[in-house]
């Protein structure tokens, strides 16, 4: 019932505006067109056979011509009804799908998701599943509405032709339904599970695609091989279940359609025998029987649509529950406050994301804007730890966190990240691709040696997977250049020396410097050796404590000698 009603409060293709709302009246105004044409139709049909019935040439070519003009009439009103409906939903999907969008990326929700697990591939939720719901969606509302004009119509006609045959055609609907749902109701959930079994399989391609180069170089094609056949035994295995259920349910729906032929010429037939009816009345009452009964029986012409959609409409509903548990979620309790210019920790407490292990305890410290700092501490943990609490990204800890905004902070972790697209876009913040001028682009890539990577990535507008063009060096350096392209207050290096050399790194912090950026490194390879105005150590017991350096030439030899 939730999932209906959230489809429901869903179904707002008006958000638009007065293109929606001119869409959506001219839906009406063609459905009313369409059914009018529909019941003229079944009253010339019935003249054009009595017609023929008579021998009467005269009528024949009369009722022909109307005949052909009905006809040219519905085929033009229908193709402008199909061009209006697509138009409408195409809108819907476009405000549903950015919505979604928005949502999904506001207050880093997409990581919140990705690290749960009740959620499994919301993007293909978001792409495929929005796209089905819109189309689908509006395709039946648009049939019930359809469906109930026709009913109104037809019904009529049909009661004027035999009562009995309006009471036939009722009955025949509502046991034909009755009997559809109690065959296909397996079907929604094998649909729902086919939809994640189809994504699953897919973005296991997708990752043997994104790392061929790490899988050929550890030899792993076996396990892939191997977890790749899981996926697809488990999806065809589910699929034949819907095969099965299908064939199940096609004995039924395709033998309910023959008989809808035949039942009206059963009743009609016996009435013109006895000369009770006209010819023509047999045709018109077999087009009218099958219009009223196409109207009452959407459940057993569209269940198949219909349990797919109710699948589709479930995992929507369950990824918007899912986005806005995640965006209210409490877990976190380390409160954010925002400084310009200055990073500090009051009382702050990390643990693990296992709630087993304590981190960091009681952490009080601050750093000034300019400052140059380093972490260190035998495990990793820890300062991964104080890196992502830092970013706003670290759940399980208490106390509090001063920091500039996320405009004015940077954070370049120890594997860097290059989204794919042109260089520009790479290196500029969003917004300013064509504010920052290329000379200055061009500046700072001289600085850190990469004039040639201009040349390889064939200019700075030319889009490009950054993983498959550039070393893991060279994308830490563009990541760098990022850093001073954007002039942030703080920036914090996670590991560098495990992809940048001792003297690159002590170059990056002396421009840093220069430029007044207080940097915070966390230490691995070689970072230690290089001059800092302050050193805390974390230790294992979750302890820290925090070293003042001096700056004099005989501290910065002693420091030295004693690394």
């Amino acid at each position: 019932m939730e999932a209906i009603a959230w489809s429901v409060a869903a179904v707002d293709p008006l958000r638009k505006g007065p293109k929606a709302l001119l869409f959506v009246g001219t839906l009406l105004l063609l459905m009313f067109g369409i059914n009018g044409l529909n019941v003229v139709n079944s009253y010339v049909g019935r003249d054009f056979m009595s017609a023929i019935e008579n021998r009467d040439m005269g009528i024949f070519r009369q009722q022909a011509l109307f005949y052909a003009g009905v006809f040219i009439a519905s085929t033009v009103v229908v193709a402008l009804y199909r061009f209006t409906e697509e138009r409408l939903s195409i809108l819907w999907r476009e405000q549903l799908t950015r919505g979604l969008t928005d949502s999904y990326l506001k207050d880093r929700t997409y990581y919140h998701l990705d690290s749960s697990t009740g959620i499994a591939n919301p993007d293909q939720r978001i792409a495929d599943d929005v796209r089905a719901f819109t189309t689908t969606t509006l395709s039946f509302l648009l049939l019930i509405v359809n469906g109930t004009l026709t009913a109104i119509s037809f019904s009529g006609v049909l009661w004027t032709i035999s009562p009995v045959l309006f009471a036939v055609a009722v009955t025949y609907a509502v046991c034909g339904s009755a009997m559809t749902i109690f065959l296909g109701k397996p079907l929604i959930r094998l649909n729902y599970d086919q939809l994640d079994m189809e994504a699953d399989f897919r973005a296991d391609l997708i990752h043997v695609r994104e790392n061929s180069e790490s899988i050929a170089l550890a030899h792993r094609e076996g396990r892939f091989k191997a977890r790749l056949g899981k996926h697809l035994d488990a999806l065809t295995e589910n699929f034949r279940g819907l095969i099965r259920i299908n064939r199940n349910l096609g004995f039924f729906t395709n033998g309910y359609n023959y008989f809808i032929q035949i039942i009206p010429a059963l009743i009609i037939a016996p009435l013109f025998i006895h000369g009770h009816r006209e010819f023509g009345v047999i045709t018109q009452s077999t087009m009218a029987f099958a219009t009223l009964l196409g109207a009452f029986s959407l459940i057993v012409t569209q269940f198949q649509s219909i349990s797919a959609f109710t699948a589709v409409v479930s995992r929507l509903h369950s990824l918007t529950d899912a986005i806005e548990k995640a965006q209210e979620s409490t877990t976190c309790s380390i409160a954010v406050e925002e400084s310009p210019d200055l990073v500090a920790y009051r009382n702050v407490t990390l643990r693990s994301a296992d709630q087993s292990r304590l981190l960091i305890e009681n952490l009080s410290l601050e750093i000034a804007r300019g400052s140059r700092w380093l972490v260190i501490g035998k495990d990793d943990a820890p300062k991964v730890a104080l890196f992502r609490a830092t970013a706003g990204v670290w759940e399980c800890g208490v106390g509090s966190i001063v920091r500039p905004s996320l405009d004015e902070i940077l954070f370049l972790p120890e594997r860097p990240y290059l989204p794919p697209g042109t260089l520009r876009e790479a290196l500029l913040r969003t917004g300013m691709e064509w504010v920052t001028p290329d000379s200055e682009i061009m500046e700072v890539l001289g600085k850190l040696g990469l004039e040639d990577v201009v040349s390889h990535a064939n200019g700075l507008d030319t889009d490009h997977d950054w993983d498959n063009l550039l070393s893991i060096g060279e994308q830490h350096l563009l990541s760098v250049s990022r850093i001073f392209l954007a002039k942030p207050a703080f920036v914090f290096l996670d590991r560098p020396g495990s992809s940048l050399p001792k003297n690159q790194i002590s170059s990056i912090l002396d421009m840093l410097t220069e430029q007044g950026i207080g940097v915070v490194v966390l230490s691995k390879n070689g970072e230690s050796r290089l001059r800092y105005d302050a050193t805390m150590e974390i230790k294992a017991d979750g302890q820290w404590d925090v070293r003042y350096e001096q700056s004099t030439d005989e501290d910065k030899e002693l420091r030295d000698l004693s690394c």
